[in-house]
């Protein structure tokens, strides 16, 4: 370290822009106010809340998990080979962030089938209802962010991004982060715990 730098201390730098972060802050604010909507109404209706869990496919919700933690690593790879101004691979991690968004999709659109065939339909009691909410509102987050990668893919390819201009596609990593770690709440919330 020169001495012109000693002393002089290092701000550390928040992924993203300010605009990105009060987006995320307002999603992660619906999702605690649902997940909280969630526990009061499982306070209130045990019994449901306890068989609840049992009635769900589990592999499903296990799939979907593991899907989407391997999405969260294929962002944040693609954001490192665009730090080294690796376009091409930044490309490729960001088309398997989106396939990963992808099966998500399909899993959770067979797991609805299974459900189906089982009898579980949002109107069957309390506990499904607010299962069918989370999961759907969930789904409905993981396709805005798909939506959002192909866009950000897209300008990627176009020459939008590179190692020294990255704010946007970092924005969209963010946004992707922030619905895996609602997932990673929702799974044990609503899988497991009923």
């Amino acid at each position: 370290m020169n001495t012109a730098t000693q002393g002089i201390a290092v701000k550390p730098q928040v992924p993203g822009s300010i605009a990105v972060w009060v987006l995320i802050y307002a999603e992660l604010s619906e999702f605690a106010l649902f997940f909280l909507v969630y526990l009061v109404t499982r306070a209130h209706n045990t019994e449901q809340f306890a068989a609840g869990p049992a009635q769900l496919n589990i592999l499903a919700g296990t799939l979907n998990t593991l899907v989407l933690v391997s999405s969260s690593f294929c962002v944040a790879r693609a954001m490192s080979a665009i730090r080294r101004n690796d376009r091409q691979r930044c490309i490729r991690w960001l088309g398997m962030t989106i396939a990963c968004g992808a099966a998500y999709c399909g899993i959770k659109g067979w797991e609805y089938l299974w459900n189906d065939a089982q009898g579980i339909h949002a109107r069957s009691n309390l506990f499904f209802t607010l299962y069918y909410y989370l999961t759907f509102n969930h789904l409905l987050h993981v396709l805005v962010g798909m939506v959002t990668l192909s866009w950000l893919t897209l300008r990627t390819w176009l020459g939008s991004y590179d190692a020294g201009d990255y704010e946007g596609l970092e924005n969209g990593a963010c946004y992707w982060h922030m619905i895996d770690l609602a997932w990673i709440i929702l799974f044990p919330l609503v899988y497991v715990m009923g």
